[in-house]
């Protein structure tokens, strides 16, 4: 899923990419009130989309307007990156107004699933777990899955899973990357996983590790933040790592349900090609914080 010139860097890109996890109710009356909430989310005309604004280059938080930021419920400061570029591409589609909540990780599925907010549009893999408490678009990313390491590593030059063997490594908890990813190398020394992305290439940066695992999009934001890093990418080849479709096909929840927005979504989706995800995310790494 960007720290800035060391200190300045870590406040700048902070980002998380975790999983939430809570218990879904299917009784008559959830199905009710989530009814009343879908009409009504859908009667006031605006899109309301929960995000972390912490997690460039999906999201991020900045304090003004700058290349069409969107001001944040409640708050003076504004957020940016490619998940606000395609919330508001979607609800220009639709016709209707935008707002963007900001959430902690943890925060977003309940939101979902409470009808707090419409969507989430945050960076979410589309898993069989979460699956379970709340309805996905059609993807609107696709993020393979690379290695971090320092130019100066013995790790710098693998061409393969199997030739990070015996690397100390983390990444982010509750994460593919930290859950599926790490156990693929042989004899690895898996460090606890860090809370958060940010904390996650502090890691590295402080050599409190050999690698850490992520995904693309974060990856080439990283680069940007750390010119000592160098980016490791095995997708294509017999070396790679062994992820499902599910696990590199990012999302957009919504409240179990929701068929009619689902579709509306899936449409404005179903315009573009996997190309422009590609150049609108180049577009968000190009102006991220750190890239200043």
């Amino acid at each position: 899923m960007k720290m800035k010139k060391k200190l300045l860097m870590a406040a700048a890109f902070a980002m998380a990419c975790t999983m939430a996890f809570t218990g879904c109710s299917s009784s008559s009356s959830s199905s009710s009130d989530a009814k009343t909430e879908e009409t009504e989310a859908a009667d006031d005309n605006v899109l309301t989309v929960a995000m972390e604004c912490g997690y460039a280059p999906y999201n991020w938080t900045q304090p003004d307007d700058s290349n069409g930021a969107v001001q944040i419920k409640d708050s003076p400061d504004y957020a940016y990156g490619y998940d606000v570029m395609m919330a508001k591409k979607i609800a220009d589609a639709l016709g209707m107004e935008l707002e963007i909540v900001k959430l902690d990780w943890d925060s977003l599925v309940p939101a979902v699933q409470s009808g707090t907010v419409d969507c989430v549009i945050a960076g979410q893999s589309i898993t069989s777990e979460r699956l379970e408490m709340v309805d996905f678009t059609d993807p609107y990313y696709y993020a393979s899955i690379i290695t971090l390491t320092k130019s100066d590593s013995k790790y710098a030059e693998a061409t393969s899973v199997a030739d990070l063997a015996g690397a100390t490594c983390t990444s982010q908890q509750n994460t593919v990357w930290y859950d599926v990813c790490l156990p693929q190398i042989p004899d690895a020394n898996i460090l606890p996983a860090q809370e958060s992305a940010p904390a996650m290439l502090v890691a590295l940066d402080a050599d409190k590790c050999d690698i850490v695992v992520t995904d693309q999009p974060t990856g080439l934001a990283a680069t940007v933040a750390y010119p000592e890093f160098t980016m490791l990418d095995f997708s294509g080849t017999d070396g790679e790592f062994q992820v499902s479709d599910e696990e590199i096909n990012i999302g957009i929840s919504l409240q179990k349900g929701n068929t009619e927005l689902l579709e509306k979504i899936n449409g404005v989706l179903a315009t573009m090609t996997e190309d422009d995800y590609v150049e609108m995310m180049n577009e968000a790494i190009a102006v991220q914080p750190l890239s200043e």
